[in-house]
């Protein structure tokens, strides 16, 4: 057999065998097979399509257009298969009107400064997906980034939000007061009450909630059209 002859046989053998296996990776029920990682807590029963899109153009396209890419001649890679996720697909299902910080307010200048530090106008600079868990920031500090001038002019607490904030106590904010303003919450009135931060990085961790079981809102379920 001569070797041109071999060569071409080989091709086609190993673009068939490439796309027998691109075929069964993107089956149905086969998402676990490609996907970046574990789902995070509470997307457990949530399948690929309600959150990727399928991306534009056909495949052979898609395999040209990161080709160029590799070699230079293309700024950006594109997506292949499906599209990437970001603040518009988890408000999808995530947008409420009752939120206590939505998305859009951290486009106002005066937010410039949180931008800078986490880029909370993104959903998953705190959630990001593929992780395993509810909440993939570090640490439960960040409310000082928006609220260093924080003063009430009745405080409630027996230990003031200033003497708070003065004593950098960031990581106690959370102990009384849920980010999104979901889950309803008692106004305590001794510090002493609050929800201890390591049990609210265990809840960050996927681990069971500290707040009560009773919500504001639930996300809708259907996928992205």
């Amino acid at each position: 057999m001569a070797r041109r002859t071999r060569q071409n046989i080989g091709l086609i053998l190993g673009l068939a065998a490439g796309a027998l296996a691109l075929f069964v990776l993107l089956m149905p029920g086969r998402e676990a097979w490609h996907a970046r990682g574990a789902m995070n807590s509470g997307h457990d029963d949530i399948a690929c399509e309600h959150c990727h899109l399928p991306a534009p153009g056909s495949l052979r396209q898609q395999l040209q257009a990161n080709a160029r890419h590799l070699l230079g001649l293309r700024a950006t890679a594109a997506d292949f298969g499906l599209q990437q996720a970001g603040s518009r697909e988890c408000l999808a299902c995530h947008d409420f009107p009752q939120e206590r910080h939505p998305v859009f307010r951290f486009y106002e200048p005066r937010f410039q400064k949180a931008r800078d530090a986490l880029h909370p106008e993104s959903c998953v600079s705190c959630h990001l997906e593929h992780r395993g868990v509810r909440v993939t920031l570090d640490n439960i500090d960040y409310c000082r980034h928006c609220h260093e001038e924080t003063k009430l002019k009745n405080d409630p607490l027996d230990v003031s939000h200033v003497s708070l904030i003065e004593a950098e106590q960031w990581d106690s904010c959370l102990g009384c007061h849920d980010f999104h303003g979901n889950h309803l919450m008692t106004v305590h009135e001794q510090l002493s009450e609050a929800i201890p931060p390591a049990r609210i990085l265990e809840y960050f961790r996927g681990g069971p909630s500290p707040y009560s079981a009773d919500r504001k809102f639930t996300p809708r379920q259907e996928p992205l059209r």
